[in-house]
């Protein structure tokens, strides 16, 4: 098979996988409808409880569900690109700890309650100020190991402003609902939520996607990319717009969600021949698929309990990275 074949039919496999997923995530749930009832709901007029049931819970889930994986996978594909780090993740520069600190926020102030979409208006509001900062923080002409510093310290302040907020709460109630809010989770969205993030991770995936050529070309170094014509300051910015776009508005609707935009990219890389053109679309449906499985395992593991999407992945992710990290030391790395 050649090599121009291979990623094309990886990704019509890709796709294949994600659209039975999507159509299983639409038959699971409490409700314990049957195929058919699932299906009318869908597609018939009204607004019985099965409507109701299929439109305004499991469908905008499910579709949440995807996208959310979709910016994971293809932000952390990126992010190691640019990097030539395999241990690069989305979370790395900063943006979702930021976008968790601006929902948190507006958790704790009590925004979250009279206005429904404060919570992903603050999100989003966040990663707009991680992206300010990490740009002035890391300079105009900065390279990659300044973007990771920066990236560094606003992941810190964010988890210590976190945990101040946490800790001088006054509402227990404001406490705990914050706490479940930063372990990611997809259920309890509507249709507002998925119209709010759109824009911005269609947004993220059109510029992240548009980077595969200056990112095969920085496989071969700095100095040699920039000799080929390729403008690594143009590169970044593009790259933490993406990300921060893609990323943040994920974060500011779901909530944390890690791991899967470190493992995805680790598992496909191989199929695609480590080539980051190849492997962002690949990244991208990679990461829809794993956090709609996700999703689905989190209603069928402990149905009768609310297991939250952030700690399946954690659960899930955490012996891969570890792995990846004993075998990263036994080639001496």
């Amino acid at each position: 098979m050649s090599r121009a074949v291979r990623p094309r039919l990886l990704l019509a496999v890709l796709s294949g996988i994600v659209l039975v997923l999507l159509a299983l995530s639409l038959l699971v749930g409490p409700a314990g409808l049957s195929l058919p009832q699932a299906l009318g709901g869908l597609i018939a007029p009204g607004g019985e409880a099965t409507a109701m049931v299929m439109r305004e819970i499991r469908l905008p889930r499910a579709i949440l569900a995807a996208m959310v994986g979709a910016s994971l996978g293809l932000s952390g594909a990126a992010l190691q690109g640019y990097l030539r780090n395999p241990l690069a993740e989305p979370g790395l520069i900063g943006v979702s700890g930021m976008a968790a600190l601006g929902a948190v926020v507006a958790l704790q102030t009590g925004l979250a309650a009279s206005f429904a979409l404060a919570l992903p208006l603050m999100g989003l509001g966040g990663a707009l100020l991680a992206v300010l900062a990490l740009l002035l923080l890391a300079g105009p002409h900065g390279g990659s190991l300044g973007l990771i510093l920066a990236g560094i310290a606003i992941s810190a302040l964010a988890g210590a402003a976190t945990a101040m907020v946490l800790n001088l709460s006054p509402n227990p109630f404001a406490a705990v609902e914050i706490i479940f809010w930063t372990l990611g989770s997809v259920a309890d969205r509507s249709f507002h939520h998925v119209a709010l993030a759109a824009p911005f991770m269609i947004a993220g995936w059109a510029v992240l996607l548009t980077l595969g050529r200056g990112l095969d070309a920085l496989t071969l170094g700095e100095d040699a990319a920039a000799g080929l014509g390729l403008s690594l300051g143009r590169l970044r910015l593009l790259l933490v717009l993406g990300v921060a776009a893609s990323v943040g508005a994920a974060t500011a609707v779901a909530g944390a969600i890690g791991f899967v935009g470190l493992v995805v990219p680790h598992l496909l890389r191989p199929l695609v021949g480590a080539r980051p053109a190849a492997l962002l679309p690949a990244a991208a449906l990679g990461g829809a698929a794993v956090l709609l499985a996700a999703d689905l395992g989190v209603r069928l593991i402990v149905p009768e309990r609310d297991l939250k999407l952030g700690v399946l992945t954690a659960l899930v992710g955490a012996p891969f990275f570890l792995h990846l990290v004993w075998r990263m030391r036994g080639q001496g790395l």
